[in-house]
């Protein structure tokens, strides 16, 4: 099955996913069906965000690699995706990258999806996984300094207090993927240590130092 894409860069027919992934990280990432990708907050409520119900026939065309099914399955995903992709990363041009990881292994692994679990909630978790790799992929390039001391550098404006998505903007992206994880998505440190190749102790260190300053920065000055 190969992704149609629109963009600047026009592949060949002959082009493959992987050339394509590349191109992405290169540049600006193909968009998938000429479909924009707006953010929106997951509201957590049925038939909306990762929770928004796919018919059990779209998910059968898109087995089969139906243009139109896939498109569905883009457009009800894609703006969820990119909001968690840029709650973790913190820029959006990374977080657009990571959707489209992303939704190129949706598609190529389709028929791995067991169904045990809603498609939103298992293309939400390859969007997690990609997130991570582009912070491996940062971190080995040296692009980012060790997570448990670094804070941002941002000015948190006029307000007295800063909301919790403000708070974790200010530290930087492995902190920042590593409170949300434990802390929202629920991971517990094995599987965080895991994904990013380090031990328990340094998950659970990062997420005890990064807590720590969140509640200092939460304090009125």
């Amino acid at each position: 099955m190969r992704m149609p894409t629109v963009s600047r860069i026009r592949p060949s027919p002959s082009t493959n996913r992987a050339t394509m992934a590349q191109r992405g990280r290169d540049c600006d990432a193909p968009r998938p069906f000429g479909v924009r990708v707006t953010m929106q907050t997951e509201s957590g409520r049925p038939g909306h965000g990762f929770a928004t119900p796919i018919e059990a026939s779209v998910l059968a065309r898109a087995r089969r690699g139906n243009r139109d099914a896939l498109a569905e399955l883009y457009r009800s995903f894609a703006g969820p995706a990119l909001g968690l992709a840029l709650r973790l990363l913190g820029s959006r041009a990374q977080a657009e990258d990571v959707v489209h990881d992303a939704f190129l292994r949706a598609f190529e692994h389709l028929d791995g999806y067991r169904g045990d679990a809603p498609i939103g909630v298992w293309i939400k978790r390859l969007v997690l996984h990609a997130a991570i790799d582009r912070l491996r992929a940062e971190r080995r390039r040296g692009g980012e300094p060790e997570p448990v001391d670094a804070l941002a550098a941002s000015d948190p404006g006029p307000e007295p207090r800063l909301d919790v998505e403000g708070l974790l903007a200010r530290l930087s992206p492995r902190a920042r993927a590593v409170v949300w994880l434990h802390e929202v998505e629920g991971w517990p440190h094995a599987e965080i240590a895991r994904r990013f190749g380090q031990s328990e102790s340094w998950s659970k260190s990062v997420l005890s130092r990064a807590l720590t300053r969140l509640r200092a920065e939460e304090k009125p000055r």
